[in-house]
């Protein structure tokens, strides 16, 4: 196994977390493009140099530590959501740098470092990676816009001098991904490691139901058009109907809602909401696409609402490069005999992106509680150093 020093690799993790630490135990706010975001980045850029990679960023802010000649990928994300854990991307990208002077300091295989810039997608989903693989054009990046109304080509232009040419993915030989499982099921079973089988994929969609604003006391129930009455009787009807499509895998979320006027002595003239869906089959996402879709028309034809749909965004499902997953297995069977699962990730990451181009390969250690995206994410210490050796393990059999 490459000779990883788990104390170097913790110490990281926490130098890593300073950029941006906020709220309690260990948050962290480092959204894309964030003075935080950019000191983390010139940080890793030198431990990178420090541990005889190339520090690069390309024009978006990837930022890759590249060792010479044809090498192994490896890495993940340094943002965070704008509440965020201390993990989430992070854990990948510096376990990533570790298992890389390990192998510098073994005489091999070469492995490159990667962290990927707006995974947490404060412009849009997993955008470094996506624009990096070649999903994305940079030109329609660009013109993405954060909550905040700014665009990702104004906030990319805090890059400065650091941006530079692009970095061929074709020097790469696959890609590997340590990652939080950001769910209950490891830490429930009592595992350390999950070798995920699958990523997948996922369907993002804004819809706007449009009522009669009007108001709230003189308006009887029986002649108002109200459009978040629409939309909450939307959400009842599409649980409903996909109750006999979904696996126990498939989920689905209306996570933002924007009421307009959203005044509490109006009757809602229009409601915009998005709804997302996530399913490992392809098939199974475009049959809840016509469920979405049709409920949506018949509930707004019922209540006498207009209805529109925005742009449909999402990525397909990934699986796994067997070889790069079953090198994972063994370093897991090596590392945590008994201890470690196959599984699928119901979450996105930049191996989706990056499967564009390479073969690719995903672990998971457990997340306390199953808690991510929140400032009480963690992991024990124990977990962390099992997962690093795990990765150890895979990459040095990959390199025999």
């Amino acid at each position: 196994m490459l000779p990883v020093d788990a104390d170097r690799f913790l110490s990281d993790l926490e130098t890593l977390r300073g950029f941006g630490a906020a709220g309690v135990g260990k948050g962290v706010q480092r959204p894309a493009y964030s003075e935080a975001d950019l000191a983390a980045r010139d940080w890793l850029a030198g431990r990178m140099a420090e541990a005889g990679l190339t520090p690069a960023f390309d024009a978006v802010g990837n930022l890759f530590g590249l060792a010479e000649g044809p090498s192994i990928l490896v890495g993940s994300h340094s943002d965070s959501q704008p509440e965020g854990g201390w993990l989430d991307g992070a854990l990948g990208v510096i376990a990533g740098l570790e298992v890389a002077r390990a192998a510098q300091q073994a005489g091999g295989p070469a492995v490159s470092v990667v962290s990927f810039e707006d995974e947490e997608g404060r412009f849009g989903v997993t955008t470094g990676s996506a624009v990096w693989s070649g999903a994305l054009p940079l030109a329609e990046a660009d013109g993405l816009t954060d909550a905040g109304g700014m665009t990702f080509g104004a906030a990319r232009a805090a890059l400065g001098g650091r941006a530079g040419p692009e970095v061929d993915p074709a020097r790469f030989t696959g890609f590997l991904e340590m990652h939080i499982e950001q769910g209950p099921w490891l830490e429930a079973a009592g595992e350390q490691v999950g070798v995920v089988s699958g990523i997948v994929g996922i369907r993002d969609l804004r819809i706007t139901l449009e009522g009669q604003q009007n108001h709230a006391g003189t308006t009887p129930m029986h002649l108002r058009r109200d459009a978040v009455q629409g939309m909450v009787a939307f959400a009842s009807a599409v649980n409903d109907r996909f109750a006999g499509l979904a696996t126990e895998a498939t989920v689905w979320t209306i996570g933002h809602v924007a009421v307009h006027p959203n005044a509490s002595s109006i009757v809602p003239g229009r409601v915009t909401f998005s709804m997302q869906w996530r399913d490992g089959e392809v098939a199974r996402l475009e049959a809840m696409e016509k469920v979405v879709r049709d409920t949506a028309a018949e509930v707004a034809a019922a209540r006498g609402l207009g209805l529109r749909f925005g742009e449909m965004r999402g990525i397909d499902p990934v699986a796994m490069d067997a070889r790069l997953r079953d090198a994972l297995a063994g370093a897991a069977d090596d590392i945590a005999p008994g201890r470690w699962r196959h599984m699928p990730s119901g979450a996105l990451h930049d191996a989706s992106n990056v499967a564009r181009h390479m073969p690719v390969a995903m672990l998971f250690v457990p997340s306390i509680g199953g808690i991510s995206h929140d400032f009480a994410e963690d992991t024990a210490e124990a977990d962390l150093v099992a997962g690093l050796r795990v990765l150890a393990g895979a990459v040095g059999r990959l390199g025999q």
